[in-house]
């Protein structure tokens, strides 16, 4: 598995640093039988984690100073970069050596988050390949959480130019899908430096409760950066290139995106490329604007993905697709008869339901205009959707 290490070293220091210690004393012991953090995942597996530990120093110059988090494929740790200068020796993942090596002015490459490093670490089960990469501050989805509400219009139309400028730079000049926008991965920079120093003095004075597994293997509770000084929260950045591909034409294969922002060539298992990232920004788009998912009712009883739903919430939506769409794939079959007429009528009911129907935050002409731009995105056929470059001059974006 994949370890993360965000990296900083402190503003104005000039000298290495000496590791520092940080103390298990005092710090909450969890009970063995209570599952904790990424014990809780379904499919988790002890062995495909490296056992990481506070105060632990890698590469002879990362010190780990706390958890930040986990997930299915890797924790996440903050630490401090005990030396003077970056190591640019250090191997970088394949998707990462692609967009550092162009040399673009393009706005949108400094809108992405870059990668300083990797190395590996060899623990008991393997090698575990682990990422260094900048702090981030919170994910729009953290802001979503702690608003309990939807996004302003103009917080909504800054976020929405950034990640677009940087979408536009993925796809022209990179030749890069991303393949999973959602709030979790777009984060805030962390502009304010004192949040990851009091981040570390938190963790001395008050060491994070953990669950002593075993001689080797400790699992820390994920402690949250502090909340900056002088309202330096931080400008949006495009995270996460985990699902990311190369390339102007996918295949068919593993299914990439979130399933609630799935493009139907995704779902039809049709060759892929940049749209389908147009087609998930519109249901993101609608979420932070709406509070709700523009395709929610898409999962069967037992929460199980039902693409019959999900492509008959699509028609009842933006209407039919066209012949030319039914005949890229033999899996439309399922679905449409060759004119485009729904035919899976035991799966999925059409209803007679618009997007003005259910759009609820907005009035007149602004909500005609935003209608407007969700369609652009919303088209059956990729090629006919807006570019993201296209979507940042759109009249809705403009206002």
């Amino acid at each position: 598995m994949t370890s993360l290490f965000q990296s900083w070293r402190y503003a104005l220091r000039r000298k290495p640093s000496l590791p520092r210690t940080f103390p298990s004393i005092g710090a909450l012991l969890i009970p063995a039988e209570t599952l904790f953090e990424e014990e809780t995942l379904p499919f988790y597996e002890p062995q495909q984690y490296y056992p990481v530990h506070i105060g632990d120093v890698y590469q002879s110059k990362y010190q780990v100073v706390g958890k930040l988090g986990y997930g299915a494929y890797s924790t996440v740790w903050l630490c401090r970069d005990l030396c003077k200068f970056p190591d640019a020796t250090l191997r970088e993942f394949k998707i990462y050596e692609h967009l550092s090596s162009l040399v673009s002015s393009h706005p949108g490459q400094s809108l992405i988050r870059g990668l300083c490093g990797t190395f590996e670490l060899h623990g008991p089960s393997g090698k575990h390949q682990c990422l260094l990469q900048p702090p981030m501050h919170m994910s729009l989805l953290d802001m979503t959480h702690i608003a309990r509400e939807p996004f302003s219009l103009p917080l909504l139309k800054m976020t929405l130019k950034r990640l677009l400028t940087a979408l536009d730079f993925l796809h022209t000049e990179a030749q890069v899908v991303h393949g999973d926008l959602k709030t979790d991965n777009l984060m805030l920079n962390a502009e304010d430096p004192t949040m990851l120093e009091r981040f570390e003095e938190a963790e001395i004075k008050e060491p994070s409760p953990r669950k002593l597994i075993d001689s080797s293997r400790t699992i820390y509770k994920s402690r949250c950066l502090p909340t900056p000084r002088d309202d330096k929260y931080g400008l949006p950045i495009l995270c996460d290139f985990g699902e990311a591909r190369i390339g102007e034409t996918q295949e068919s294969g593993p299914f990439v995106q979130p399933h609630i922002y799935r493009a139907p060539e995704v779902i039809f298992e049709m060759p892929w490329g940049p749209p389908i990232d147009i087609w998930n920004l519109a249901g993101l788009v609608w979420d932070l604007l709406e509070g709700e998912h523009l395709f929610g009712r898409i999962f069967d009883d037992k929460g199980q993905h039902d693409p019959f739903q999900h492509i008959a919430s699509m028609v009842n939506l933006i209407g039919q697709p066209p012949t030319e769409f039914v005949r890229r794939s033999e899996t439309t079959e399922q679905c449409f008869d060759a004119k485009g007429d729904w035919i899976a009528e035991e799966h999925g009911r059409i209803t007679a339901a618009s997007l003005e129907d259910i759009e609820t935050r907005l009035v007149g002409q602004e909500k005609e205009v935003f209608l407007n731009f969700m369609r652009s995105m919303l088209k059956w056929l990729p090629e006919e959707r807006s570019s993201a470059n296209e979507l940042l001059d759109d009249p809705w974006l403009q206002d």
